[in-house]
C-alpha cells in the first residue's frame, strides 16, 4: 500500500496521536515533571532533561503532522529515535524488570510507565518508518 492510497488525514492523525503519546504521556507519568522516581529508576534516559526531550519530540511530531510528506528524511529520524527508546526499554527490562514490584509499591504509575512505554514507542516507530518509506518512494 502506498501513502497515496491512505488519506493524508489518517496519517496526520497518526502524527497527532504520536505527539499526544509523548507529550501527555510524559506529563502524566512525570506528574508534570514532579515525579523524581522516573529519573531515579532510569537516570540515563529519564533525567529531568530526558523527560523534557520526550515532550519536545512529541511537539516535533505535531509540527509535521500536516506536512510530513515533504520531510521523509525527518520521518526516518523519528523512526530511529523511537528505535533508540525501544532498545533502551528492552535493555532496562532485561536488567531491572525484577525491580518493578518494589517500584509499584512506591508508585504504581511509575511501574506502569516502565512496564509499557517501549511498546508504544515500537508502534509509533513502525508508523514513522512505514510513512518515511512510502513518502520517500513517492517522491
Amino acid at each position: 500500500m502506498s501513502v497515496a492510497s491512505h488519506p493524508r488525514s489518517l496519517i496526520t492523525k497518526g502524527f497527532w496521536l504520536a505527539g499526544a503519546y509523548n507529550v501527555f504521556g510524559m506529563l502524566t507519568f512525570s506528574k508534570l515533571f514532579m515525579n523524581p522516581l522516573l529519573a531515579a529508576v532510569d537516570p540515563a534516559v529519564f533525567s529531568w532533561l530526558g523527560q523534557v526531550a520526550v515532550v519536545l519530540w512529541g511537539l516535533a511530531y505535531w509540527a509535521v503532522a500536516k506536512t510530513y510528506h515533504h520531510v521523509p528524511a525527518l520521518l526516518a529520524v523519528f523512526a530511529f529515535e523511537k528505535l533508540v527508546y525501544v532498545l533502551a526499554w528492552l535493555r532496562w527490562l532485561s536488567d531491572k524488570a525484577q525491580t518493578l514490584p518494589s517500584i509499584a509499591s512506591e508508585s504504581p504509575l511509575t511501574a506502569m510507565f516502565f512496564s509499557v512505554y517501549g511498546a508504544g514507542d515500537l508502534v509509533f516507530g513502525l508508523f514513522f518508518a512505514w510513512t518515511a518509506w512510502h513518502v520517500g518512494k513517492a517522491r
